[in-house]
């Protein structure tokens, strides 16, 4: 099959977190492919405006049931279903059960199985049902359970900042859940000592271990020098300002927030796991510390900090290495690859 394809993109979600943003970006560049594309799932408020701008149709859909009842009417229209997570694999299994279905393809965002229902594994119920997987790393598709091809996660590039210095920031921007340890960035900070030298750090970001990163401020002492900006829908604009990046998630599928930082030449210290290995390997030592190693992360940040022209060496290589691997063109050329060898 040649020219345009009908591709329909599904997430279980109401939310606009790393997995909605990846399926909002490719959906874009897919669009603007010329391809007629539409998405269920994800944050009506941030996933609309840009999607209807570029005339991509969008359903909410925040339960797994919603997802199948919106997958089903469309299943005779479209080429390619393309799902998000495991609910919605699950989802659009079921809906298109027992009908001429179009090419079901299941990206895979996390360096982890599908899991179990019971005591029956997910993927022994989906898994021969989908027709082709996609690995946003290799990361991922060394722990998922199933043959995949590797499609890394892209972005568009970003302007430079506007030439004046970085402020002395470290930032640290993630969901504040348990996975993303972000507990190890704030030891990492208070170890370094950079607050004795006029060094501040913000956490962008919210979640359910709000109250408890607050009060391990408190408790290292750091409550003059950090600032917990919650949820920044202005992240670019954040990271153009901050000083060096803190990515201390040792699970991390690719790293969209160490994507976003090295399109825009921001330095990066992240843990040496996952997806961030992927990114950031061979382009400086002081980039990649042992996960969860707050100490050996706070002597990182501490020689960066003390090497200004390394810093923005740092960061212009990791900008030249996004353009170059991490492209959201490249990412779109990838996956359309496989909806056409499925095809």
């Amino acid at each position: 099959m040649n020219g345009r394809l009908r591709i329909l993109h599904a997430v279980r979600s109401d939310g606009f977190a790393g997995v909605e943003q990846f399926v909002l970006r490719l959906a874009l560049a897919q669009a603007a492919d010329g391809h007629e594309v539409a998405v269920i799932g994800g944050a009506a408020e941030r996933m609309r405006p840009d999607l209807d701008a570029a005339g991509v149709e969008h359903v909410p859909a925040a339960r797994t049931v919603d997802v199948e009842r919106a997958v089903r009417p469309r299943a005779a229209e479209v080429d390619v279903v393309n799902t998000h997570m495991t609910a919605a694999d699950v989802a659009a299994v079921i809906a298109l059960t027992g009908r001429r279905r179009p090419a079901l393809v299941s990206t895979r965002h996390f360096a982890q199985p599908r899991g179990r229902l019971g005591p029956v594994p997910i993927d022994a119920l989906v898994g021969r049902r989908i027709d082709a997987e996609v690995s946003i790393s290799a990361a991922v598709a060394a722990s998922v359970d199933r043959p995949s091809t590797v499609v890394h996660t892209g972005v568009d590039p970003r302007p430079l900042g506007d030439g004046r210095p970085r402020d002395r920031t470290v930032l640290i921007a993630q969901r504040l859940e348990p996975e993303k340890h972000t507990h190890v960035g704030i030891r990492a900070f208070a170890a370094s000592g950079l607050a004795a030298d006029g060094w501040t750090l913000e956490v962008a970001g919210d979640g359910s271990e709000r109250d408890a990163v607050h009060a391990l401020a408190r408790e290292l002492g750091l409550e003059p020098v950090v600032r917990f900006s919650g949820f920044r829908s202005d992240l670019p604009a954040v990271m153009d300002r901050a000083g060096m990046l803190v990515a201390p998630c040792p699970v991390e599928g690719l790293g969209l927030t160490v994507l976003e930082a090295m399109a825009g030449g921001l330095p990066v210290v992240a843990a040496a796991a996952g997806g961030h290995v992927e990114l950031l390997e061979g382009l400086d030592q002081r980039t990649l510390f042992t996960a969860d190693d707050a100490d050996d992360a706070a002597r990182r940040l501490r020689a960066l900090a003390d090497d200004e022209p390394g810093r923005a060496d740092l960061g212009a290589a990791e900008r030249v290495r996004q353009q170059q691997a991490f492209s959201t063109r490249a990412q779109a050329d990838g996956t359309e690859a496989v909806y056409r060898e499925v095809l």
